[in-house]
């Protein structure tokens, strides 16, 4: 299987549960792969620890393909270690062939990560672009643009499907963020004894007394 990738130098081997592992998968074409890391003090600051992009084989089998992905996710997943995998969902207007493709893909790349214990998120192209963009209709050409700069890298990531799985890692990152800031907006939870005392009591009468009835 060919693969193009790029790895930046990065912090060695070790539990990293603010490392994200971002998957584009493809039905036929090149898979994109990205490992993200992030700094919980800065908000703003991102790792790019390894992206690029496998292609299978052009006389590979179906088997051969699909076991080659799982084979690239386990390594990366030993490789990086990361904290959780987010996946792009497969696109709705898709064939029903190229669906079922996509999903035998997904399928390994999700027990890749259930092997090892990594919990999976998965997000539609339209959340990935917005999450990205602000636009949920951005062309590839504009994702690669707001990738470049939100992780501040020297040149467009390249191709295409490595620059998709990087953006798939920054939205998983972005709406892990927001939901710990809307988290931290809510009131703490009440103690059970607290909530039992506040709770609405049902109000009991007493029976009638049966002399007084007319």
């Amino acid at each position: 299987m060919a693969s193009a990738a790029r790895t930046p130098a990065h912090n060695g081997r070790g539990a990293h549960p603010q490392r994200v592992l971002g998957i584009d998968p493809a039905a036929a074409g090149a898979t994109g792969y990205a490992i993200l890391e992030t700094d919980p003090a800065r908000q703003n600051e991102f790792r790019v620890l390894h992206y690029g992009a496998t292609r299978p084989l052009r006389n590979a089998t179906a088997a051969a393909r699909l076991e080659a992905v799982h084979r690239l996710v386990s390594g990366l997943l030993e490789e990086f270690l990361p904290g959780a995998v987010a996946v792009e969902t497969p696109f709705a207007a898709l064939n029903v062939r190229s669906a079922l493709l996509l999903a035998e893909v997904r399928g390994v790349v999700l027990l890749a990560a259930a092997q090892r214990r990594v919990p999976v998120e998965s997000y539609s192209p339209r959340q990935i672009k917005a999450s990205v963009t602000g636009y949920g209709q951005a062309s590839k050409e504009q994702m690669q643009v707001m990738v470049r700069s939100q992780l501040r890298l020297a040149e467009l990531p390249e191709p295409h499907d490595a620059a998709d799985a990087l953006a798939v890692a920054l939205c998983h990152i972005h709406s892990q963020r927001a939901r710990a800031r809307m988290g931290a907006a809510l009131p703490p939870a009440l103690p059970g004894d607290a909530r039992d005392h506040l709770a609405p009591r049902a109000v009991t009468r007493p029976p009638r007394n049966a002399s007084h009835e007319r």
